[in-house]
C-alpha cells in the first residue's frame, strides 16, 4: 500500500488551504476586538481643558444720557430798520458791517417843510394856551357858558398834538439804531426816495447767539430751560451754553419740537450762521464705563458684553448711554458686575472657564 502524502493532498486541493488560512485570519481580528474592547480609550480618560480668561470688577455710576444735536448759530437780536416818513435820503451815517451803538443814526431822509411846521404848531399852541386861559376866567366869573370853555380846551388840546407830530415827524427823519449792534446791510444809498415802510437797514446783535436744533418727542420731556449744553464748532473749539427755549408745539412734518440754545459771545468774535455739534444731557442712570474692546455680539447679532458667574461666561445684552474718546457709558448690567477682559473672543454663553482677576 502505498504511503500517505500531505504536502500531494493539499497540493490537490488548494481550497482547503485558502479556507484554513480565513478562518485564522477570522479567530485573529476577533480576539483583537475583545481585547480592545477590555482598554478604555485615552480619549476618554483625558479631560477637556477650560479656557483661560482675565475679569476685572465694575461698579456702576450715575451718569447722564446725552443726545447729539445739529444747528446753527443765529443773532439772537436782528432788526429790520424801515422809513418812518417819505422822503429822499440826504446822508448815510454808517456803511454797512459797522458796528453801531443804540441811538446813533445810520441815514438821515429830508426835513423838507417840517421845520417849519413844527414852528406854525408851537405859535398855534400859544394862542389856543392864552384863549383857553380866558374862557377859564370868564367861566369862574359867569360871564361864558360851559359850552364855550369847552370849545377852548378841545382847542388846546388839538393844538398840543400838532406839536407832539411835528416833533415825530422832524425826529424819524433821523434813522437811529434801536440797539448796540452790527449793520449787518444797507437797502438805500444816498439820493434815494423811500416811502414810509420802506426798508432802510438790518442791525444784528452778536453779543448772544442762539443756535436753533430740534428734538425728537421722545427726548423732549427730559429738557429743562437753563441746563447747561456743550456746543462744539466745526472748527473744534467747544464752549458752553445753556437752554433758552424749548417749543411746546411739535413740528407736523417731523414730530420734533424747536429749542433754542442762548451762547454768549461778548467779544463778537463768532459770527452767525455757523454749524454747531450740541451735547445735551437727559435724566440720570446708573452706567458702567467699558472700553469698545470689552464689548462683544451674540449670535442674534445683539450687542453685549460677556461676564461671570460662578466660573461660567454668561452674555449679557446692554443698552449706550453716551460715548466719549476713550470709551463708552453702558446700562443693564447693574450696579455691580464682573466682565471678561482678556479672552472672551474664545468662550461662548455658558462655558466653564478658569478666571484669574485682572490688577489694575
Amino acid at each position: 500500500m502505498a504511503s500517505f502524502s500531505f504536502t500531494r493532498f493539499f497540493a490537490e486541493r488548494p481550497y482547503i488551504v485558502s479556507l484554513f488560512i480565513v478562518l485564522l485570519l477570522s479567530a485573529w481580528l476577533g480576539l483583537g476586538s475583545l481585547q480592545a474592547d477590555d482598554i478604555p480609550p485615552q480619549s476618554s480618560l483625558q479631560e477637556i481643558p477650560l479656557a483661560k480668561v482675565s475679569y476685572r470688577t465694575f461698579t456702576a455710576q450715575n451718569t447722564y444720557k446725552a443726545i447729539e444735536l445739529y444747528g446753527r448759530t443765529a443773532p439772537d437780536r436782528q432788526a429790520n430798520l424801515g422809513a418812518e416818513i417819505a422822503g429822499k435820503i440826504i446822508a448815510l451815517k454808517v456803511e454797512k458791517g459797522q458796528s453801531v451803538k443804540q441811538g446813533q443814526v445810520i441815514a438821515q431822509i429830508d426835513k423838507g417843510d417840517l421845520d417849519i411846521q413844527l414852528e406854525r404848531a408851537r405859535s398855534l399852541l400859544k394862542v389856543r394856551e392864552k384863549e383857553f386861559k380866558a374862557a377859564q376866567s370868564l367861566k369862574n366869573k359867569g360871564l361864558q357858558g360851559e359850552v364855550a370853555f369847552s370849545n377852548a380846551e378841545a382847542s388846546l388840546v388839538e393844538a398840543r398834538a400838532h406839536v407832539t407830530n411835528a416833533k415825530i415827524a422832524l425826529r424819524n427823519t433821523n434813522v437811529t439804531a434801536p440797539f448796540s449792534g452790527i449793520v449787518d446791510h444797507l437797502f438805500i444809498e444816498t439820493g434815494d426816495f423811500v416811502g414810509v415802510g420802506d426798508p432802510v437797514a438790518t442791525i444784528i446783535d452778536l453779543t448772544n447767539l442762539v443756535i436753533e436744533a430740534d428734538v425728537s418727542e421722545r427726548h423732549i420731556q427730559d429738557l429743562s430751560l437753563d441746563q447747561p449744553a456743550k456746543v462744539k464748532f466745526i472748527s473744534g473749539e467747544t464752549v458752553e451754553g445753556t437752554v433758552s427755549y424749548i417749543s411746546r408745539v411739535s413740528s407736523p412734518a417731523t414730530n420734533t419740537f424747536p429749542i433754542e440754545i442762548l451762547l454768549p459771545n461778548p467779544q463778537q468774535l463768532i459770527p452767525a450762521g455757523i454749524s454747531t455739534e450740541v451735547d445735551l444731557n437727559l435724566k440720570q442712570q446708573p452706567a458702567i464705563k467699558l472700553t469698545p474692546a470689552m464689548l462683544a455680539l451674540d449670535k442674534a447679532g445683539n450687542l453685549g458684553v460677556k461676564t461671570l458667574e460662578n466660573q461660567k461666561v454668561k452674555f449679557i445684552p446692554i443698552q449706550l448711554v453716551k460715548a466719549e474718546q476713550d470709551g463708552v457709558w453702558l446700562t443693564g448690567l447693574g450696579d455691580k458686575v464682573d466682565i471678561i477682559t482678556t479672552g472672551q473672543g474664545f468662550v461662548r454663553d455658558g462655558d466653564e472657564v478658569i478666571a484669574v482677576k485682572q490688577e489694575l
